[in-house]
């Protein structure tokens, strides 16, 4: 989700405003010499409901127990940077696969699954082969998928469209001649958690594959620096600061957050009109706003832009979450047992009635009882349409990246820096 979403968001993501359901000291069961327990952690959202149902069947039949922990969404990744080579340390944690968990292979930290996979092949081939491979480094597998693909989309307030006698935007120059009037009839048009960063990025990452591709972004995070200096970055950038300097976004954007349930909030009690989300805001606003989802929630893709290089088919956002294994895990073999739910009926079934959109092999079969048929059925045909399907940018670069990626997002956005600065920001960012 989450982060998103990120993917991450999930992350993924969302749900700051969930409390740890135990704290990070009950962590480490394999580093603190407990033998009876495994733990689990993962991102603090909405979706945490179907990772505790699948603790809990997990526990009914193995002597080792599993213990899941929850951090908040927005202190996630920081959390799990520091307690991830000490005594607090995860024997299995959530992570968005790329480069989210090339640092901890490179220091050695995490447990390569081909021992797993070799036991049980389902473990690979029970998923699909292009989310899988997005948690192979250096040709090993060190994650097992385990939320559903998150797609980012253009949700709406169909209510606030409709007594504004606008529809979704297809193109870019619809969207902004919708900002504008929606503008004059008081409302703020877009929803931004700009408090969070990276749902400010995700106008990035959309923006430039549709002006110049994905190939821009691909050799960017390869280390190609000067495609930011290029002219279809420039004039992404462009594009960008027209939108932003026509108040789609309101004044006040950098005080609200997802992570809170705040931008949420704005799009469902019909204080703005759109909101650009990873697949997972459905699951969010199920739980806070079921009378909203069930009637006036819509969904669609990102604009086109006329002559831009991207398919309009294109997607962004995370090919899913993924679970990885500490090398220190003093239980492997319970490990592996809790890793083969993550393609069980019962986590299929599980993940759509929440609105998620799992990449098993199975899903096909189960799309007719999800929460939304129609929705899980759009997000699993998008996903498989599309051409090129880029990760979210705080989870293709190493984390080490994001902190200036994010201030380089915010500071633009804000009109802190310029397009130059931006460019030079970018071309400062370590290759994955």
């Amino acid at each position: 989700m989450k982060r998103h979403a990120r993917l991450l968001r999930t992350a993924v993501v969302g749900g700051a405003s969930l409390a740890m359901t135990l704290s990070l000291a009950a962590c480490g069961g394999s580093a603190d010499g407990d033998s009876g327990t495994i733990h689990v952690l993962v991102y603090g959202d909405a979706t945490n409901k179907v990772e505790k149902q699948l603790v809990d069947t997990f526990n009914k039949t193995s002597k080792v127990k599993a213990v899941l922990d929850t951090v908040p969404g927005a202190d996630y990744q920081a959390k799990l940077q520091t307690i991830i080579s000490g005594k607090q340390a995860p024997d299995v944690f959530f992570n968005w696969g790329g480069g989210s968990i090339e640092p901890y292979v490179d220091a050695g930290l995490l447990k390569p699954l081909d021992d797993f996979i070799a036991e049980d092949p389902g473990l690979k081939a029970n998923f699909l082969p292009s989310v899988f491979d997005t948690a192979v480094v250096d040709g090993k597998p060190y994650g097992v998928p385990m939320r559903g693909t998150q797609p980012v989309l253009l949700f709406s307030n169909k209510k606030v469209l409709q007594d504004a006698g606008v529809t979704t935007p297809r193109t870019w120059d619809e969207l902004l001649a919708t900002v504008g009037t929606l503008k004059a009839k008081g409302i703020t048009p877009i929803a931004l958690g700009g408090g969070d960063k990276w749902p400010t990025q995700m106008w990035f990452q959309y923006v430039y594959d549709r002006v110049a591709g994905p190939e821009l972004f691909e050799k960017a995070v390869k280390g190609d620096k000067e495609v930011w200096a290029s002219a279809d970055s420039r004039k992404a950038l462009g594009m960008l600061e027209e939108l932003i300097d026509t108040g789609a976004f309101g004044t006040n954007y950098d005080s609200v957050k997802f992570t809170d349930g705040g931008s949420p909030a704005l799009l469902a009690t019909g204080k703005a009109a759109f909101e650009l989300m990873g697949s997972w805001e459905y699951s969010t606003l199920q739980d806070a706003y079921p009378d909203f989802v069930k009637n006036d929630l819509g969904y669609g893709t990102f604009p086109t832009v006329e002559g831009g290089k991207g398919d309009a088919r294109n997607v962004a956002g995370n090919t899913n979450n993924f679970y990885s294994v500490l090398r220190t895990t003093e239980h492997p073999e319970a490990v592996a047992e809790f890793l083969k739910l993550m393609y069980s009926d019962e986590f299929v079934e599980a993940q759509l009635a929440v609105g998620n959109l799992p990449t098993t092999t199975n899903t096909p079969e189960f799309l007719d009882r999800a929460a939304n048929p129609e929705y899980s059925k759009y997000q699993y045909d998008l996903v498989k349409e599309a051409p090129a399907f880029q990760l979210s940018w705080d989870q293709a670069f190493p984390p080490a990246a994001t902190t200036t990626l994010h201030q380089a997002v915010q500071q633009f956005f804000n009109g802190q820096t310029d397009t130059d600065s931006f460019i030079a920001a970018m071309q400062s960012l370590p290759a994955a």
